[in-house]
């Protein structure tokens, strides 16, 4: 199905580009409804990072090799986090000089909410899509990431 820009100029068609769509449209519905239940501070970039950095916490070195940006970006977005008391850095008890980010109450409760607003459009997708099609949406999704 690839295909090269067309005479309309409406750039190029391929699963790539719907892949990417669809998260874009996916990301844009999850960071609306953030920002509406009273997360003002949930943006794409926090968004992103924020999917890192698992509840039990990590050392920011190993944020910045999973996220594989640089680390002046990364410092960016934890300081903005951490200013609006999202994340937090604690003394890594395994290495003096290290330090462990982990979700502050605020940030657990920004999780919580994020769990439930994901399961919220998640039944979205299923009324639109029906339980068959979207069970194969998923189940061929996983497929392509496994690399199947």
């Amino acid at each position: 199905m690839v295909k090269q820009l067309d005479e309309n100029n409406a750039g190029p068609d391929h699963v790539g580009i719907r892949l990417w769509a669809a998260y874009e449209a996916w990301k844009a519905e999850f960071v609306s409804a953030m920002v509406e239940a009273g997360h003002a501070w949930f943006t794409p970039s926090r968004a992103t990072l924020l999917g890192f950095v698992p509840r039990t916490g990590l050392r920011q070195s190993d944020l910045i090799a999973r996220m594989g940006i640089s680390k002046q970006a990364v410092q960016q977005l934890v300081d903005g986090l951490e200013g609006e008391g999202v994340l937090e850095r604690i003394a890594d008890p395994d290495d003096k000089r290290g330090r462990i980010l982990r979700h502050t109450a605020k940030g657990r409760a920004a999780l919580d909410d994020a769990d439930r607003i994901k399961a919220e459009i998640e039944t979205r997708y299923r009324a639109r899509l029906g339980e068959e099609r979207f069970r194969l949406l998923v189940d061929a999704l996983g497929e392509v990431r496994r690399g199947g």
